[in-house]
């Protein structure tokens, strides 16, 4: 297939002249709380970690029980970093796509202060225990409520800029955005709100549904869309092909929603929709295989820019990662690899691959490509980069590989009924330990990633008043 010279700009016949002054208020918000909470919530992973070491760690104390802490964990990488810092990015690149301001700085930052006050709320909540109990749904009911009324907050802005655009042309980036945001709509009101009214077994789909697809639906068009900006602007290179990219938007639109029974395999649901999960899920290899493969092209020819290119090492990585991720969902969703695997130490490795191997990379090389450049700046230091990425990298394969190799030796365990449940637990120490000091260099990661991050913005220049060329 021969390269189409797209570029991410969609804005080759404009003149620098005609490029609108971003103000980027709304962005930095988002961002700079979204590196924090990074920070935040990943001293409370590392504490985790380390409970599996030293299960009496913190034990009197009750909010710092597993029980509280793991959801807020995992809600707090989700939603406080994760979502937050897409957000952000979201803000920084549509208007530069659309040749447009935001079309509401004043909307964005009312959006990202009742964002933050929802984060605080739900740490506050959920070392409370007031938790209702559902997967990735553990939030309050005033808070869901509040997370409604933000993304629609959101969702105005975005789809405002979008309408009044100069640039006739959507590039594959702004596609995924408003697909991520009519998605986590419907996503996160099935997973929040319709499980409410249902029970059993039912109940229990709706919330696997909301699960799945809260990575499939949210996270990953919403990264997708990260990377198909980031990619080809962080390397000065045109993207290979729009035309795969538009393949891989559609597919990835019809084939994904359907997965999320693949969870309960073997479980009390119907074996046709456990065969249809297992089917769409198989049919993901479609969407992924072509934006990798979109992805891969794109950079042949330019691979050693990624020796001192820290966005695109990251985001590159990220790239592998994604396509390691999307290759093992649909293996460990067949039967008799699901047997063994399932709820086993084998799935919090498959899913920290995906949210922080591949869509947190994606958003870290956002954050270290935009920062700089929404505050007219050089980035503290790309040794520090460096660093945060070696840290992270050789961290989070220790953890994913760790978890994958003990988790197929703890379903292998469970399936031996030989073996008592309690010795698969002390089999299983080693593994843990392992992951434990592998957190320590991925937290590592993350403490140099803010640093450099904070440091860049205390020491930026005033701001220039000509356009921004980003």
């Amino acid at each position: 297939m021969a390269a189409e010279k797209e570029i991410p700009s969609g804005a080759s016949s404009a003149t620098a002249s005609h490029r609108p002054v971003h103000s980027d208020t709304a962005a930095k918000w988002f961002l700079m709380s979204s590196v924090v909470y990074f920070f935040v919530v990943g001293v409370i992973a590392l504490i985790i970690a380390a409970k599996f070491v030293w299960p009496e760690l913190l034990g009197t104390i009750p909010m710092f029980s597993y029980g509280r802490l793991r959801p807020l964990h995992v809600n707090g990488m989700l939603f406080g970093w994760l979502l937050a810092a897409d957000m952000g990015l979201v803000f920084y690149f549509v208007p530069r796509l659309c040749g447009v301001k935001l079309y509401s700085e004043k909307l964005g930052v009312a959006t990202a202060v009742l964002w933050n006050a929802i984060v605080l709320g739900a740490v506050v909540s959920l070392l409370m225990g007031w938790n209702q109990g559902f997967e990735y749904a553990e939030l309050p009911l005033v808070l869901d409520v509040a997370v409604v009324v933000a993304w629609i907050l959101f969702g105005v802005n975005v789809f405002g800029t979008v309408f009044t655009r100069r640039y006739p042309q959507m590039y594959v980036s702004l596609w995924y955005t408003m697909g991520c945001i009519l998605w986590t709509a419907f996503v996160y009101l099935t997973g929040n709100f319709a499980t409410l009214f249902t029970t059993g077994v039912n109940q229990a789909n709706l919330n696997w549904m909301y699960v799945h697809n809260a990575v499939g639906l949210i996270f990953t068009p919403v990264g997708l869309a990260l990377a198909y900006y980031f990619i080809p602007k962080a390397g000065n290179i045109p993207l290979y092909s729009h035309k795969l990219s538009m393949i891989g938007f559609w597919s990835l639109a019809f084939f994904y929603v359907w997965t999320g029974a693949h969870h309960m395999i073997h479980g009390p649901i119907s074996q046709w929709l456990q065969t249809i999960s297992i089917a769409f899920s198989l049919m993901l290899l479609l969407p992924v295989w072509t934006v990798v493969y979109n992805f891969f092209a794109t950079m042949k020819g330019h691979w050693p820019l990624t020796r001192d290119n820290v966005p695109l090492k990251f985001l590159m990585s990220g790239v592998v990662f994604y396509l390691l991720t999307c290759f093992q969902g649909p293996m460990h969703s067949l039967r008799s690899v699901n047997a063994i695997v399932s709820k086993t130490d084998w799935i919090p490795g498959h899913a920290h691959m995906a949210v922080l191997g591949a869509f947190s990379f994606f958003a870290i090389a956002g954050v270290y490509y935009s920062i700089p450049r929404i505050f007219h700046t050089k980035l503290y230091s790309d040794a520090l980069a460096n660093w945060s990425y070696w840290l992270a990298m050789i961290g989070g394969i220790g953890f994913f590989v760790t978890l994958w190799l003990g988790g197929f030796w703890q379903g292998w365990q469970w399936n031996n009924p030989a073996i008592p449940f309690i010795d698969t637990v002390v089999a299983l120490k080693p593994i843990w330990a392992v992951r434990f000091f592998s957190g320590v260099l991925i937290f590592g990661g993350i403490a140099t990633f803010l640093y450099n991050i904070l440091a860049t913005v205390i020491h930026a220049g005033p701001r220039p008043q000509e356009a921004v060329h980003a």
